[in-house]
């Protein structure tokens, strides 16, 4: 499994007129956990556009437990739970200033050729960087 915390502060234009953040918003902040995961393994969207590959969002499913508040820290936690095959599923936790869960998501996205518009594997890079983290270790 790999784990991946973004703290994020909740804007002003991101909110309603409850003042809380309007749900769809939270789309954004699930690009920016998956977005974030991916520069922590030392690559960025761009890198992965650069070789053809594209990453549309094929589902999304959320949950909302409260609600988050103008100028709020919250925490975007991003996990990946298997290493990717021609799909990688994100799941998110948000949490607010007090530790609360806010929100869960799962958002699946789909490895494409660029040029073909069909889904490829993920990069050997990408699989690379993520295989230490699901090996699993045996105690001896």
């Amino acid at each position: 499994m790999y784990t991946c915390d973004i703290h994020q502060r909740i804007r002003y234009g991101e909110t309603d007129q409850m003042g809380y953040v309007y749900y769809g918003r939270y789309a954004e902040f699930y690009e920016i956990g998956r977005t974030e995961l991916i520069r922590l393994l030392g690559m960025t969207y761009r890198d992965l556009e650069s070789q053809g590959i594209l990453l549309p969002v094929v589902k999304m499913v959320a949950r909302y437990y409260r609600p988050a508040a103008y100028d709020e820290l919250i925490t975007i936690r991003t996990i990946l739970r298997s290493l990717p095959t021609a799909r990688i599923t994100f799941f998110y936790e948000i949490y607010n200033e007090a530790g609360d869960l806010i929100n869960e998501a799962e958002c699946q996205l789909v490895f494409t050729d660029s040029a073909t518009r069909k889904p490829v594997r993920p990069p050997k890079d990408l699989l690379d960087a993520l295989k230490p983290f699901f090996t699993s270790r045996v105690n001896s």
